[in-house]
């Protein structure tokens, strides 16, 4: 069975270790300039350098996005900027601009350029145009259905295919977002998305300016934007039959726990699935328990199986389901004690039974017994941020490991809901109660009165 490349999110160094560790084939992060991602830390060049090195050293690729829209002023560095990665031995860097292409095709000639799906790229003519000027790599645009997929696959032949496979959606095509720029002053072609996507929107009437209609017809108003979070690890062979080549993770402004998790979880699925699909087959169920251990929206396949409906939107809420806490990651390990040294990341408590996720094994259960602090004193609880602590554990550890539990307070979509429902009927308590008393005023100030 041909290989499948799984692609992970380097939104920083830290970042960029994890999704190494926990199993990526492949990295992909940007620079300080030129990426779309200008929330993420990203990465500077002495960063860069020693996150290359790492990738490396595990056989790992690294990728560099140089995917904005460019304007005049920035080819002004982009030409030394593609030499610098060219230095630092990138992998590729992956572009949406043909004028950005251009300067790579001539200023770094052997570097293998992908085209990223910023490009639009929802058809095999386009796909042609790229593979023809001499890109190695097609990001498919996130609006393809797998037959669409599968028949660009067939006509392009041996070019490499990427698609996102988890994580969030843009609402606009491909990611070509105009809302950010338009509503918030800042250009998510440039890297500076303010997500007003996830904004929550109500109508208007002219007249009435301080009623507040919902879109959908309920009383809770709506996110009209707002997709659940694409999940397809249930679909792997779907995805391989169609050609895709690598599977990509979205997520560089995501948590280290978010990508650990992920990555992991999509790891043993693309193993298993080569090794024996049966045994893929089987353990759905427990992949999706996985990935859902990461903060998500609720899950759809977003256009792969047709045209998503009101089913894959959130129509209550634009906050994350969260049944997991992430409460610590592992620096050191002493495997003449059995002592790990953890860098708390929550809150934990001599006592809990807790959860431990290898990179490099099986995760296992066990119950915190034992803890000090950094000067050797025993403590029952983990109450500081980042605090260094020494924690007795079941079995060997590594550093990038990572403690963590059951949520004591789950933020579930039920739960979510509920608090939705009431912070309306809160919200309508108080127009009556504002009502009410402007009658008041206007009955014993001016006589009866009717309000407008």
């Amino acid at each position: 069975m041909k290989k499948i490349e799984l692609l992970a999110p380097a939104g920083d160094l830290e970042k960029l270790k994890i999704a190494v560790l926990y199993g990526a084939d492949a990295v992909y992060l940007g620079g300080t300039n030129f990426g779309l991602r200008a929330k993420a830390k990203n990465f500077d060049y002495d960063q860069m350098k020693e996150g290359v090195e790492f990738a490396h050293a595990h056989d790992v690729k690294v990728y560099v996005t140089c995917n904005i829209f460019a304007h005049n002023e920035d080819f002004e560095e982009m030409a030394d900027y593609f030499k610098e990665l060219e230095e630092l031995n990138v992998d590729a860097i992956l572009v949406a601009d043909p004028g950005v292409f251009a300067l790579a095709r001539k200023t770094v000639p052997n570097m293998p350029i992908h085209i990223s799906t910023q490009a639009n790229n929802t058809n095999y003519m386009s796909a042609l145009f790229w593979k023809n000027l001499g890109a190695t790599r097609i990001v498919m645009a996130r609006e393809l259905s797998l037959k669409e997929i599968k028949e660009l696959h067939d006509k392009i032949g041996d070019t490499e295919i990427e698609a996102f496979v988890h994580g969030a959606m843009c609402i606009s095509y491909s990611g070509r977002c105009l809302l950010s720029n338009y509503l918030s002053g800042r250009d998510a072609n440039k890297g500076a998305c303010s997500h007003p996507c996830r904004w929550q929107y109500y109508v208007t009437e002219k007249t009435r300016p301080n009623e507040y209609m919902p879109i959908v017809e309920d009383e809770r108003g709506t996110y009209i934007f707002n997709s659940k979070d694409l999940n397809m690890i249930q679909h792997i062979p779907e995805l391989v039959d169609a050609g895709i080549f690598s599977l990509k993770i979205e997520g560089r402004i995501k948590t280290c726990f978010y990508v650990g998790t992920v990555i992991k979880a999509y790891r043993e699925a693309i193993d298993d699935y080569l090794k024996d699909p049966a045994l893929y087959e089987s353990k759905k169920d427990y992949y999706m328990q996985e990935v859902s251990k990461a903060s998500y929206r609720g899950y759809t396949t977003g256009f792969y199986y047709g045209k998503p409906n009101e089913e894959d939107q959130v129509y209550t809420t634009s906050s994350y389901i969260r049944t997991y806490d992430f409460i610590g990651m592992v620096l050191d390990y002493d495997k003449e004690t059995g002592y790990a040294t953890v860098e708390q990341r929550n809150k934990f408590v001599v006592g809990e039974k807790i959860e431990v996720m290898r990179h490099n094994g099986e995760d296992f259960t066990m119950t915190v017994e034992e803890m000090y602090d950094d000067k050797g004193e025993s403590v029952t609880e983990a109450p500081h941020p980042q605090q260094i602590l020494k924690v007795k554990v079941d079995k060997p550890v590594e550093a990038f490991d990572m403690f963590r539990r059951e949520a004591k307070n789950p933020v579930t979509l039920e739960w979510l809901t509920k608090m939705l429902n009431l912070s309306f009927s809160i919200a309508k308590r108080k127009k009556q109660r504002k009502m009410l008393f402007q009658a008041s005023v206007s009955l014993t100030s001016k006589g009866f009165k009717a309000l407008p």
